[in-house]
């Protein structure tokens, strides 16, 4: 039998994902497409040195609050609570449908972010202790190399391991989806881990503004 609320709440997370937080402020604020300029990512990152840190801040939080609020959606179902196994699987499901969103929004033209912060806010939902694992390992290594790629790399790597060696008895499917996370953000890191290697990556400079736009 289909569950036609599920099924719901899925399409209602995807939507939530495909928010384009930095296409529709870049629009909206600059009269600019976000990903015309700079690194070409509808992101927190491209944002912050293109438009400044009040912008890229603006995104990230957004970003974040719209992965976070897709997993809540769950509550609008609570006869999954019945079943603790499909009450996290459900939840998974449903960040997962936000950070392909994200990735792919319907209201940019399928063309969006890497989708690490959805994900993060995702993350912090499902999994607290191994979001703020990987929050302590992003700051660390952004602060120690200065590539953002390469911290959000690293804290998509440290998911899985904190999910297998600090959280106790995690379920398979949360493990399955760490796994999969990180496999995800190494794919859609590919172009920036070739621009480490060539030593063409930029650094991120916080305080600095891209003057490209006039």
């Amino acid at each position: 039998m289909i569950d036609w609320m599920q099924i719901f709440l899925i399409v209602v997370a995807y939507l939530l994902g495909s928010i384009p937080s930095a296409v529709w402020l870049g629009k909206f604020f600059f009269d600019i497409d976000i990903r015309e300029h700079g690194s070409g990512n509808a992101g927190a990152t491209n944002t912050l040195r293109v438009l400044g840190a009040k912008a890229g801040i603006s995104v990230l939080v957004i970003d974040v609050v719209k992965g976070f609020v897709a997993v809540e959606l769950i509550h609008l179902n609570p006869v999954l609570k019945s079943d603790p196994t499909l009450w996290l699987n459900f939840r998974i499901a449903l960040c997962l449908a936000a950070l392909i969103g994200h990735i792919f929004p319907i209201f940019a033209g399928f063309r969006g972010g890497k989708g690490v912060a959805t994900l993060l806010g995702g993350v912090i939902a499902l999994a607290p202790p191994a979001a703020a694992v990987a929050v302590v390992v992003f700051v660390s290594v952004l602060f120690i190399f200065r590539y953002v790629s390469l911290a959000s790399m690293a804290g998509g790597l440290s998911f899985p391991f904190t999910v297998l060696f600090v959280m106790n008895n995690s379920p398979l499917f949360l493990v399955i989806f760490s796994c999969v996370i990180a496999a995800l953000l190494i794919i859609t890191h590919k172009k920036n881990i070739q621009r480490l290697f060539l030593r063409q990556e930029s650094r991120f400079e916080p305080f600095t503004k891209n003057n490209s736009i006039k």
